[in-house]
């Protein structure tokens, strides 16, 4: 097995180029890297303005619920530099940005929804003209207040949904009588007969996307009648599609380009499509420019984050810790619409497993609404959240039997034969936890740590350590099937330069510079001869978000199978004259040539292609094979394949404080065949970090009154910073390639990372039971901030009430 670290990474030259390397393969650094260093990377806002430019604020409802009875345009016409006021009116098409469930307004009608919810919109000369305007929107709008509903429970409590409940049940013995009717009734027997049992509840707080580069959308009038609309966003095809219906026009009148993202996170998925609405609708109204650039408060007030959860639990088991009946219901914060919660749900419930065969098990989803922002798309996309409870389950039956947690969760692996079937019924061929967590156990020293630490509690009063390994099998594509698919172009010019245009999004995580990669590979040249130009809808059409960690793999074989087209039919223009089959022509080092040495130089080759009219450029297609999903059952293979990996975290807390340091973390994950270790590295260490903030420090507060989100600025919202980072942080590559026909057989590497980050939560936990007696269950919330910490610590105190759940 190979490991590669970055200090195993080759030279480089002058440029970035590694030194007598291919393209792929190898850490050649971010395209836009020198530029986003030396601040000369253009964003959305960074676009020069047309002339007659106007800006747009959103006015904003000032209650969490109620009755709009009517908003006083005239008086907001008359502020200072205020051109237009539009309210949903004014909206000609479709009134609506929902995603999948047409429910959530552009601009709120007759209800109010949430505190924060766009009522109007102020269009002016200036922003801080309309920013002005627009912030009189409690004295402008006329409203009739209503309860609202905050909590998750009491709006499951009410039978207030945004989706139908979804239900998820696998019974190995109920299968095998073919009787699956009676599926739960196995599951609760199972629970019931096991010679151990233990219930709980687990409470999971969401996570706000905190894009460095806010919402912002630039709109610009063409002299056909159409729009070209600049916009900060994952899915440029959606925006496309939900202007052209905003505004009652077709597709092809709309033109959505985006060059890089600031950030997306899964915020810029769906969410971008009210303000590209808005900027759309006032541009059309207006016949002039618009660009609506939202302020950071105003972001965090309008749109929605990472779902938050409630979990109850119960599980029966052996002496071993092996699960031998699981019941779970989840209880996911949807907010006031449906937005993509249920794709969301749908995954969570899809990685309840994480990297454990559980025979018999049932799963129940909930999306409640609460009057709150609508909440959607996160990086992991509902997957941490389902792996995260039976993490917490795992730990909790650990303690519950004095063994260690490590021991508990190897008992549970999926393994051979059955045991490689998911409650979705999809097999896994691909399974690595069990030597990978093995090899990062023996390197990060687990055991011998696990003694240390025990030790030091044992002398140590106020400070303790925790100590915890997590896995991670994560699953990669999207829940829904038609979104599997990516499109490319590729053009050869005369000089032998290549640009290349593809469906997927640039929001710093290296997606232009791997497809990148993989063209110059194709058509064996150096990477500084291939450039990639910004997504556009104009260029190709019908492209899926840029999110499920799907986008290396969907665009980097789209592009691979233009890049090709344009290689064959170079290499038989060469045969012919060379008298060889075409498939004795090779590409590399910049040259094309054949065994018995005869070359010549791409560009060369590429002119006399020109000459004889052989067609230099090309479209490329990929979809990916094998899947198929039953929405109605929860069932099929909705994965191309698993992604794996595994941390260690040691943890050291302050007891009386809750104050904690993260004093070492060692990271393995699976990639496959990495294209970009460089690349690679820094995603799955960010994952890790950003995992960390959610689990920790990043805590979401409404006002239990009024609904006003309180944690709405960096000055109330803590997300982690360089200091958090441990000294002590290794990360390395678990060799091997993946057994699917990826590209270059690597992995996807956005999203399966996050989840190491449960290791520094179990680590706290470990911590927090050091304080109490053997056997003790920490009552410990996610996110662990200092106050949760002290509240678990004094629960599990000699004296105090010893909870029987997580």
């Amino acid at each position: 097995m190979n490991t590669v670290s970055p200090s195993d990474s080759p030279p480089l030259a002058a440029g970035g180029a590694v030194v007598g390397q291919p393209a792929v393969g190898q850490p050649w650094p971010h395209e836009s890297a020198t530029l986003h260093v030396t601040g000369r990377a253009h964003y959305v806002d960074d676009l020069p303005e047309l002339a007659g430019t106007l800006h747009a604020a959103l006015g904003l409802s000032p209650v969490a619920h109620g009755r709009l009875l009517g908003v006083d345009v005239h008086a907001l016409r008359r502020e200072p530099g205020v051109v237009a006021v539009l309210t949903a009116a004014d909206i000609p098409g479709r009134n609506d940005c929902g995603p999948i469930v047409h429910d959530d307004p552009i601009l709120a009608t007759d209800e109010l929804r949430y505190l924060g919810q766009p009522v109007f919109a102020v269009i002016a000369t200036t922003r801080e003209a309309a920013r002005r305007a627009a912030a009189q929107a409690r004295r402008v709008l006329q409203f009739e207040p209503w309860p609202a509903v905050l909590s998750v429970r009491q709006a499951h409590a009410a039978g207030d949904h945004v989706v139908p409940p979804m239900h998820l049940v696998r019974s190995q013995s109920a299968d095998a009588a073919g009787a699956p009717d009676t599926a739960a009734a196995s599951v609760r027997r199972a629970i019931d007969q096991a010679p151990h049992r233990l219930a709980g509840s687990f409470s999971l707080g969401g996570q706000e996307q905190l894009y460095l580069e806010g919402q912002i959308s630039y709109a610009l009038p063409q002299d056909d009648g159409g729009l070209k609309v600049h916009c900060s966003t994952q899915h440029p095809s959606e925006m496309q599609t939900v202007v052209a219906h905003a505004l009652a026009i077709a597709a092809h009148q709309v033109q959505v380009e985006c060059r890089r993202m600031g950030g997306g996170f899964g915020g810029k998925e769906s969410q971008s499509a009210l303000f590209a609405c808005v900027a759309a609708l006032a541009a059309k109204a207006l016949n002039r420019p618009v660009k609506l650039r939202l302020d950071r408060d105003d972001d965090f007030l309008i749109t929605g984050r990472r779902h938050g959860f409630e979990f109850d639990w119960e599980a029966g088991f052996d002496d071993e810790g092996h699960l031998l009946g699981y019941e779970v219901t989840l209880l996911g914060q949807a907010g006031h619409s449906a937005d993509l919660s249920p794709p969301v749900m749908t995954r969570a419930l899809c990685h309840v497993d994480n990297a454990y065969w559980l025979p018999e098990v049932a799963m129940h989803g909930y999306l409640p609404r609460t009057h709150t922002q609508s909440n959607t798309a996160f990086r992991g996309f509902g997957g941490p959240q389902g792996a995260l409870v039976t993490e917490v389950v795992l730990d909790t039956i650990a303690r519950h039997l004095g063994r260690d947690p490590l021991a508990v969760r190897r008992a549970n692996w999926y393994g051979r034969s059955e045991r490689h079937t998911t409650p979705y019924r999809q097999t896994v061929t691909d399974n690595i936890i069990e030597p990978l967590t093995d090899e990062l156990a023996r390197s990060a020293r687990y055991a011998e740590r696990r003694d240390a630490v025990q030790v030091f509690n044992a002398s140590s009063p106020i400070l303790k350590k925790g100590l915890a390994l997590t896995p991670v099998k994560f699953g990669i594509s999207f829940n829904v099937n038609h979104f599997n698919q990516a499109g490319a172009l590729v053009h050869v010019y005369v000089d032998g330069s290549v640009l290349v245009n593809h469906g997927g999004t640039e929001m710093g995580q290296g997606l232009n510079t791997k497809v990148a990669q993989v063209v110059a590979h194709e058509l064996g040249l150096p990477l500084s001869r291939v450039r990639c130009t910004a997504a556009d809808t104009s260029k190709v059409a019908n492209t899926s978000a840029t999110a499920a960690s799907t986008g290396s793999d969907l665009n980097g074989k789209a592009a691979q199978h233009a890049a090709r087209q344009i290689r064959d039919r170079l290499a038989t223009l060469a045969a012919a004259a060379w008298e060889c089959a075409p498939e004795q022509v090779a590409f590399a080092g910049g040259q094309a040539r054949t065994p018995d040495g005869r070359h010549i130089a791409f560009d060369a080759l590429v002119q006399q292609a020109y000459q004889a009219r052989v067609q230099l450029w090309s479209d490329g297609f990929y979809a990916t094979p094998g899947l198929h999903w039953d929405r109605q059952t929860l069932t099929g293979r909705p994965f191309f394949y698993f992604a794996y990996g595994a941390a260690v975290s040691e943890v050291l807390l302050d007891t009386l404080t809750g104050e904690w340091k993260l004093l070492q973390a060692d990271l393995l994950h699976d990639v496959g065949s990495s294209l970009n270790p460089a690349l690679d590295i820094g995603q799955i260490e960010g994952a890790f970090v950003q995992g960390m903030g959610w689990l920790t420090t990043e805590e979401l507060v409404w006002h239990p009154e009024s609904g006003a989100l309180l944690t709405h600025a960096p000055s109330t919202y803590k997300i982690p910073t360089a200091n958090d980072v441990p000294l002590a942080f290794t990360t390395r590559l678990y060799g091997g390639e993946n057994t699917e026909d990826t590209i270059h057989r690597s992995k996807a590497v956005g999203e399966p990372p996050l989840l190491l980050a449960f290791s520094v939560f179990l680590a706290l936990r470990d911590a927090v039971a050091a304080c109490g007696a053997p056997g003790c269950q920490p009552p410990l919330s996610a996110p662990a901030t200092p106050e949760a910490l002290l509240r678990a610590i004094r629960a599990v105190q000699p004296g105090a009430a010893t909870p029987t759940g997580a």
